[in-house]
């Protein structure tokens, strides 16, 4: 099968999606000697007009794992986006928990736009909540073992004669997909008012320099007010692990028992899943 174009395309908050995801398409443009493009729509700009790919594009497509599924405010733009036939790699990045359905949800949302998943991944990379959480991954090994999958993924699409007999990446997760995961506290009882979480601000320490209103994916910091989460936050956590004078956090309690929990129950080797 003949590759035009690799793409690594991507919703990475915090930079961890992206760095498996423009690794493994980077050692697939080397491999395919084709040229590598970047499609990053983690900021809402770039989500106005969903992109439309094409026959020879191959794509390394790759999201966050929120709650064992692809973000939910997410789900509706990756929907959006035209595959036109090109071929689809895609890769879920989890907080070391579990990915659940997610790669499931996000292969099938691309086959029914328009797409031929040729293989999918799931890598575990550092939590957004927490600062020790799979910490520092994707580390050096995790991208070393990108660049294998990679090689495979290579290897499947050079032996490609035809798409017509070509089925959909048999992933792991439930078909059709399952509930999201229920926070739970310290005590592992399901937390009610999760979703009510935002991060709030040290007026001390803010220098008021917008930053995090700019980062924000859902636009939902007042950037004539940083102090003001006036939209839906996904608690993806880029304005307090990217704010330079660590004025954002959250000290909400139940949140705040959930990251507890997870640094307490899934602090634990993991590997990362191909399938192909």
């Amino acid at each position: 099968m003949t590759t035009k174009t690799v793409w690594a395309a991507y919703f990475s908050a915090t930079n961890t999606t992206k760095k498996v995801v423009t690794q493994i398409a980077r050692r697939l443009s080397q491999q395919t000697a084709c040229p590598m493009e970047i499609y990053d729509f983690t900021h809402p700009q770039a989500r106005k007009t969903p992109k439309a790919f094409a026959p020879g594009d191959l794509v390394v497509f790759g999201t966050p794992v929120y709650a064992g599924r692809v973000p939910n405010l997410l789900i509706r733009f990756v929907a959006a986006v035209q595959g036109n036939g090109a071929l689809a790699v895609p890769v879920v990045c989890y907080g070391n928990r579990n990915y659940d359905d997610a790669l499931m949800e996000l292969r099938n949302t691309l086959e029914a736009g328009g797409f031929h998943t040729v293989a999918g991944g799931a890598f575990s990379c550092q939590h957004a909540f927490s600062l020790t959480q799979a910490a520092g991954r994707p580390d050096r090994s995790d991208l070393t073992i990108a660049s294998g999958f990679a090689d495979q993924i290579f290897r499947k699409v050079e032996a490609l004669t035809s798409l017509e007999s070509l089925s959909p990446v048999a992933v792991k997760g439930n078909d059709p997909v399952g509930p999201y995961y229920t926070p739970r506290d310290r005590h592992g009882e399901p937390i009610k008012d999760f979703l009510k979480a935002k991060p709030v601000t040290d007026s001390d320490k803010c220098v008021k320099c917008g930053l995090c209103a700019r980062l924000c994916p859902m636009a939902a910091i007042d950037p004539n007010d940083v102090s003001s989460v006036v939209g839906k936050c996904i608690k993806c956590c880029a304005c307090v692990k990217k704010c330079p004078t660590g004025a954002k956090y959250f000290d909400d309690a139940a949140f705040l028992s959930h990251v507890a929990m997870l640094e307490q129950n899934f602090t634990r080797p993991t590997q990362a899943e191909f399938f192909l």
